[in-house]
């Protein structure tokens, strides 16, 4: 062949260099994909068997990216509870971290001080699809620090009182109202304490587990200053819910109440968490427990005349400061908090109750309750009770402050020493405490 020519290799081999070349210039030049990294762990945040997360977070996480296109979103799993909070410390100091996670209740005041969360209002205000007002006031208070939002609540959780229907249609006596009061709390209590078998020991009871934090949280008692650098103890609201409890303690005549109690029967009402309910009361997980009589439960006392008050817990979610893609996070954490669909998810993969108004009072008695379950209290009557509850101070002293006014208060309840000014005593005590 003549060396003014083209080989016959170079024909062949000349396009096929070209279109390699071609090719490699597409893979480089291609769109990337967005990554946002997502912080989970498995189980239920509130105590209980079961409970998946990860079903709500697959739904929400499907459904983000299809309105999204070139965005993938990630997160690991099998990570437990319990270790949760190890494992997103961990990332956090080797720069890692998810850009969304879910905050454990122990862990926001921490992550806040430090900077280590975004601040949320800006975005809140820039974006028009975002409501505040949506949310459970509460609940959407749980996430603010120093006055600024910094996380947004997933899901929460509510108290509830526990009723052996068994026992008290033995005793004659009708199921409370869901508004009831100290005094109907008292009167059922006091009617049912009593020994019944004629050994002279009293075997039933009217409550077991129903504590003067409860009763302050009914009464509207503000147990700290907002700083948490003060305590009002000595205020008349905590007063007269200690009273209350000394009251109810009395009837049982320093016999002490177990949970065994309540297991067997014994026992007309226990506080307990919605999470409980929902787990406990459909089959099958109902039959490992309170088998021999039935129960249902409603809103935890009143006070006469007052607004009635319920614990909350709250579960959080925050994006990381440090973020390259806040954007593309706020959308997925305003997404998976206030979209209808992901707080319907809440209902469906959980046992914890929506953060969202508006779930609960238009669901159907069995997506909240439980398929076959019938229930004294409405899915209405439910987000009521959120409307009105009240979350835990977050200040770094708390857990303390508290242990030890539960020392001091435990003494009063049980009578093993005076109320003559002591509350005022404890009031001293925890200020001092407080103010180290």
């Amino acid at each position: 062949m003549s060396g003014h020519g083209y080989s016959r290799w170079q024909i062949i081999l000349t396009p096929l260099v070209i279109l390699f070349c071609a090719a490699c210039l597409c893979y480089a030049l291609r769109p990337t994909p967005h990554v946002l990294r997502v912080g989970i762990f498995v189980g239920s945040p509130w105590g209980v068997p079961g409970g998946d997360l990860y079903g709500l977070f697959d739904e929400s996480i499907a459904a983000f990216e299809e309105a999204h296109p070139g965005v993938e979103v990630t997160y690991v799993s099998g990570i437990s509870r319990d270790d949760y909070g190890e494992w997103l410390a961990k990332r956090f100091l080797a720069g890692d971290e998810p850009d969304v996670f879910l905050l454990l209740p122990e862990d926001f005041e921490l992550y806040a001080a430090q900077g280590a969360l975004l601040p949320l209002a800006p975005l809140e205000k820039d974006d028009a699809a975002f409501d505040a007002s949506a949310f459970y006031p509460a609940a959407f208070a749980y996430g603010q620090y120093d006055g600024e939002s910094m996380a947004l609540p997933l899901a929460c959780m509510t108290r509830l009182m526990f009723v052996n229907k068994t026992l008290l249609a033995r005793e004659g006596i009708a199921m409370p109202e869901s508004h009831w009061t100290f005094d109907d709390f008292y009167r059922i209590a006091a009617a049912v304490t009593r020994d019944t078998d004629g050994n002279g020991t009293l075997d039933q009871f009217g409550a077991y587990d129903y504590g003067w934090q409860l009763a302050a949280t009914a009464t509207g008692a503000q147990l700290f200053r907002d700083d948490g650098r003060a305590s009002y103890f000595a205020a008349p609201e905590v007063e007269q819910a200690v009273r209350f409890c000394m009251k109810l303690s009395a009837l049982t005549r320093g016999h002490q109440v177990t949970p065994r109690d309540f297991d067997l029967g014994r026992v007309a009402f226990r506080p307990f968490s919605f999470a409980e309910y929902r787990t406990y009361k459909p089959y099958p997980w109902r039959i490992k427990k309170y088998m021999n009589f039935e129960w249902d439960c409603i809103p935890l006392p009143e006070q006469p005349g007052g607004t009635p008050h319920a614990p909350l817990g709250v579960l959080l979610a925050g994006i990381s400061a440090r973020t390259h893609e806040k954007a593309l996070a706020w959308a997925f954490l305003r997404d998976i908090t206030t979209s209808d669909e992901a707080q319907k998810s809440v209902l469906a993969h959980t046992q914890g109750l929506p953060a969202k108004r508006g779930i609960l009072e238009t669901a159907a008695p069995a997506d909240v309750f439980g398929e076959g379950v019938t229930a004294s209290l409405t899915p209405a009557l439910l987000g009521e009770t959120l409307d009105h509850a009240v979350t835990a101070p977050k200040f770094k002293r708390y857990e303390g402050a508290m242990l030890l006014a539960d020392t001091e208060i435990a003494k009063l309840v049980h009578g093993t020493v005076s109320f003559d000014n002591a509350l005022n005593r404890l009031q001293k005590e925890v200020n001092a405490y407080l103010q180290r």
